[in-house]
C-alpha cells in the first residue's frame, strides 16, 4: 500500500468547499504511480493546490519510491528534509487493495469513508529535478487498522480535517501522534 487510489468529481468539489481554495483536479478512478496527482500544500503560509507526479527515483534506488513509512519518515535521509519542510495532503475518494482469495486473480477492494466524505492521505513533496517540470510526491503509510489489516500490512496515513493546521505548521518532533492510525470506524470496504 498504497499503490492505487481514486479521486472522483464530487470529491474534488468537496475539497474546494471544505478547504476554501481553488482545487482543479482531474477525476481519475485509478491513480497510479508516475501519474499526475493534485495535492494540497502550505505555500507562503496559505493552503494551495500543488500539482505533482507520484514517485521519486533517487540515484541509489533500483525502483521508483512511491511510499514512505510514517514511523521512519522523519529520520530516513531520503525523506527527512521533505517531511520537515514540504508536507502535503492528497485528497482522494478512496484507495484500492488486492487480496489473494484462492481464485485465478486477486480480488480488488475499495476502501473509502463510510459517510462518503473525502479522505486526505499524508504525503511529502520534492522540488522538480533538472529533467522534470513538476514536483514529485511520496505518500505516507502506517500500520493498518484492524479492518485494513485483513487486506494489507500497510495503509495510507490519513489526516483528519481538524488536524490540517497542526499537520502543516508543526515541527517534525511534534507530529508523532498524527503518524499513527486511528480506529476503523470511519472507513468501510467494498469488493470491486
Amino acid at each position: 500500500m498504497c499503490g492505487r487510489f481514486a479521486l472522483d468529481v464530487e470529491t474534488a468539489g468537496r475539497v474546494r468547499i471544505s478547504l476554501g481554495i481553488p482545487f482543479d483536479a482531474q477525476a481519475n478512478d485509478d491513480v497510479r504511480p508516475t501519474n499526475a496527482v493534485a495535492t494540497v500544500a502550505m505555500i507562503d503560509g496559505q493552503l494551495q493546490q500543488l500539482n505533482t507526479h507520484w514517485g521519486i527515483k533517487p540515484d541509489w534506488a533500483s525502483h521508483l519510491l512511491i511510499n514512505a513509512k510514517a514511523e521512519t519518515v522523519a529520520t530516513k535521509k531520503t525523506f527527512s528534509l521533505a517531511f520537515a519542510e514540504r508536507r502535503c495532503l492528497v485528497p482522494m475518494s478512496g484507495w484500492y487493495e488486492w487480496r489473494d482469495e484462492g481464485g485465478p486473480r486477486k480480488s480488488k477492494y475499495l476502501f473509502h469513508a463510510k459517510d462518503g466524505s473525502e479522505l486526505y492521505m499524508a504525503g511529502i513533496w520534492f522540488p522538480p529535478q533538472t529533467d522534470e517540470v513538476t514536483p514529485a510526491l511520496v505518500t505516507l503509510t502506517t500500520t493498518p487498522t484492524e479492518l485494513c489489516a485483513q487486506y494489507h500490512n500497510r495503509m495510507p496515513l490519513l489526516v483528519a480535517p481538524e488536524d490540517f493546521g497542526y499537520w502543516f505548521r508543526s515541527q517534525p518532533g511534534q507530529l508523532p501522534h498524527l503518524l499513527k492510525q486511528g480506529t476503523s470506524e470511519m472507513i468501510t470496504v467494498n469488493q470491486m
